[in-house]
């Protein structure tokens, strides 16, 4: 089973993320910022990843430190369950429309922390939500998974829109990333170590 289960508790939050890359697609989902489990709920969903993440964080000064760290964790647990990487595909990719508009999303299982960022959010705010930390969410993520992703919002009026076609892009690039190929002998890479 390529699954995890990460702790991660400072002065700020406490966070329990628990994950299976073989899953279904379940979620269950209390991290106090309502919008950020819909968009967890999207990896969950098309990434085929059963996903649970118990948050209590400092919300009565922002979301930016429960936000920032459920993505930390996140990127623990990940790294966590793909363990060695042998047999992975190890990239994946993934264009996601929403009305009008449209997300990519690419992943390398690199053991290199990269993130490229490309999304002109049309607005600061999506409800109460500031758009600024879905960024802040994946770069957390990214250090800590130890992987390469780029995201682009190619297109998009709403940013609420642009945030969900973000967050499913991303589930199903790393669902394709993730999945196991069978003509992979061992780990894909001339290294010989991702």
């Amino acid at each position: 089973m390529r699954s995890a289960e990460v702790e991660r508790n400072t002065l700020e939050t406490r966070i329990r993320v628990k994950l299976d890359l073989d899953g279904s697609g379940k979620s269950k989902l209390a991290t106090g910022v309502g919008f950020l489990d819909h968009m967890l709920d999207q990896i969950a969903r098309h990434g085929m990843i059963d996903l649970t993440v118990e948050a209590q964080g400092d919300l009565h000064i922002d979301a930016h430190h429960t936000v920032e760290d459920i993505g930390i964790t996140i990127g623990q647990a990940l790294a966590k369950a793909l363990g060695d990487k042998k047999g992975v595909r190890r990239y994946g990719y993934a264009y996601v429309p929403l009305d009008e508009a449209l997300s990519r999303a690419v992943v390398d299982l690199s053991g290199r922390p990269g993130l490229v960022f490309a999304v002109p959010f049309t607005r600061g705010t999506i409800g109460e939500f500031d758009v600024d930390l879905v960024r802040e969410f994946f770069q957390g993520l990214v250090n800590h998974a130890a992987i390469t992703l780029h995201i682009d919002t190619l297109r998009g009026d709403n940013a609420h829109h642009q945030s969900e076609t973000v967050f499913k892009a991303f589930g199903r690039a790393l669902r394709m990333a993730a999945e196991a190929d069978s003509r992979v002998g061992g780990v894909p890479s001339t290294k010989g170590s991702l």
